[in-house]
């Protein structure tokens, strides 16, 4: 009997199933602290930024936070140890179910998706006062050609435009 490929249904739940796992480890693995981790979770080439809502709707390239590779998220990493001075706070990221926006594993995308997803992340400091730092959406294209799930772009929109002066952190 000859073996029967998945239909484009099941190819696209893996993906979803895919992009749902990587964005719950993306935002653990920040939540953890576990920040020299965090530039895996990106392809070499990658695009990161974080920008507000109102940038984004008019098409402004620049970010609060911009990086065009891996090595600059990297490098981030090492300031955010050795250089930056913020205050000692902890993020807890909600997460909702991503929708698949574009692209997709049916054609000829190269292996690459669109998903879009809400967010919200509370702020802890260390004297234990939290508060509703971010509210926003992720835009990704992910990478699913390889042997992991990657971004291969991540844009950050905040849903505010008044952001506070200690983002440090990664979203």
């Amino acid at each position: 009997m000859p073996e029967s490929k998945p239909t484009a249904g099941a190819r696209n739940g893996r993906a979803i199933a895919e992009v749902t796992a990587l964005l719950a480890d993306y935002a653990a693995c920040i939540d953890a602290d576990d920040l020299e981790a965090w530039p895996d979770f990106f392809t070499a080439d990658c695009h990161y930024k974080i920008t507000t809502a109102y940038n984004h709707a008019k098409g402004l390239p620049v970010g609060l936070i911009y990086a065009h590779n891996r090595a600059m998220l990297e490098d981030r990493v090492v300031a955010l140890r050795k250089a930056n001075v913020y205050e000692p706070q902890r993020y807890r990221h909600i997460v909702s179910t991503p929708r698949i926006t574009g692209g997709g594993v049916t054609g000829g995308d190269g292996g690459r998706i669109e998903a879009e997803t809400g967010f919200l992340v509370v702020r802890t400091m260390h004297d234990g006062t939290q508060d509703l730092f971010a509210s926003g959406v992720y835009l990704d294209r992910i990478d699913l050609s390889g042997n992991r799930p990657r971004f291969a772009e991540k844009i950050v929109v905040l849903d505010s435009d008044k952001v506070d002066t200690l983002l440090a952190i990664p979203l």
